[in-house]
C-alpha cells in the first residue's frame, strides 16, 4: 500500500523490536517476555498488511481489531519488561512512543471504520 503510514509505521516499530530482543536475549539474558513481545509486536504489521487486502471492508476492520489488540498486548510486555528491569528508563520511553502512536492511529482506523460501516 503506497503512503500508508501505519503500515510504514509498523515496520518500523517492528525492526525496533526485533533489535530489542536480540539485545534482551543475548546481552540480558530475557527470553521469555522478549518472546512474547517479538511475537505481538510484529504480528501489528502483519494484520495490517493482511487487511490491506481484506475480502471486505468488514474483513478489514476485524483485521485491524486484531493488530489493535497485538498492539496493546505489546504494550503490556513492554511495562512487565520495564518493571522487570530488564529495560532502562530510556530504552522503556523510547519504544512506548512508538507503541503509543501506533495505538493511536489503529483506535482511529477501527473507529473511522466503524463509523463508515455504521457499527456505532
Amino acid at each position: 500500500m503506497e503512503n500508508n503510514t501505519v503500515a510504514e509505521k509498523s515496520i518500523a516499530f517492528s525492526i525496533r523490536l526485533i533489535k530489542i530482543y536480540k539485545i534482551l536475549t543475548q546481552d540480558r539474558k530475557e527470553y521469555i517476555l522478549s518472546k512474547q513481545l517479538l511475537r505481538s509486536g510484529t504480528a501489528i504489521g502483519a494484520l495490517i498488511r493482511e487487511a490491506e487486502h481484506g475480502q471486505s471492508k468488514a474483513d478489514f476492520l476485524n483485521k485491524m481489531n486484531i493488530a489493535l489488540k497485538e498492539a496493546n498486548e505489546t504494550d503490556y510486555w513492554l511495562l512487565l519488561l520495564y518493571k522487570g528491569e530488564f529495560l532502562n528508563e530510556k530504552e522503556y520511553q523510547s519504544i512506548i512512543e512508538d507503541c503509543t502512536e501506533l495505538l493511536k492511529m489503529l483506535i482511529k482506523i477501527v473507529k473511522t471504520t466503524k463509523e463508515n460501516l455504521g457499527r456505532i
